[in-house]
């Protein structure tokens, strides 16, 4: 959901950076289709999901992000602990410029179809202030 969302947001913002987008996980296996809650939560706002395929996270993927967007802080922990990566890497929680106390943005694998909803508006409002640090940083 949140590449498509950033995709979307990123295209109609109008900017000139020539920026790629996806999505990879730390427990993802290559090749597996998006579950059908997240498939019908991204086509109630327009966006198709059905030839997604997710992707694991690779060490030269991290390495060579210029940025990485995750949902909660233990992703963030993670990514440091499985790829060794330097403590200022440019890892950032998709929710953390906005201002708000509450950062996280809980995992809804598995869960149900509002639970999937309400992860893909709080991502949806966190892409904004996302296009505005890659604007201003990358």
């Amino acid at each position: 959901m949140a590449e498509k969302l950033f995709e979307k947001g990123l295209s109609e913002s109008g900017s000139k950076q020539n920026i790629k987008v996806f999505s990879a996980g730390i427990s993802a296996m290559d090749g597996d289709k998006a579950s059908d809650n997240s498939i019908t939560a991204c086509k109630e706002i327009g966006l198709d999901l059905e030839d997604h395929r997710s992707s694991a996270l690779t060490r030269a993927t991290a390495e060579n992000a210029s940025a990485i967007f995750c949902m909660t802080e233990s992703h963030r922990v993670l990514l440091h602990m499985y790829f060794e990566l330097p403590e200022d890497a440019p890892i950032f929680l998709m929710r953390e410029f906005l201002n708000q106390e509450n950062k996280e943005l809980p995992d809804p694998y598995g869960q149900s179809i509002e639970v999937y909803r309400k992860c893909r508006d709080e991502m949806k409002e966190s892409i904004p202030s996302l296009l505005q640090w890659v604007e201003k940083n990358l």
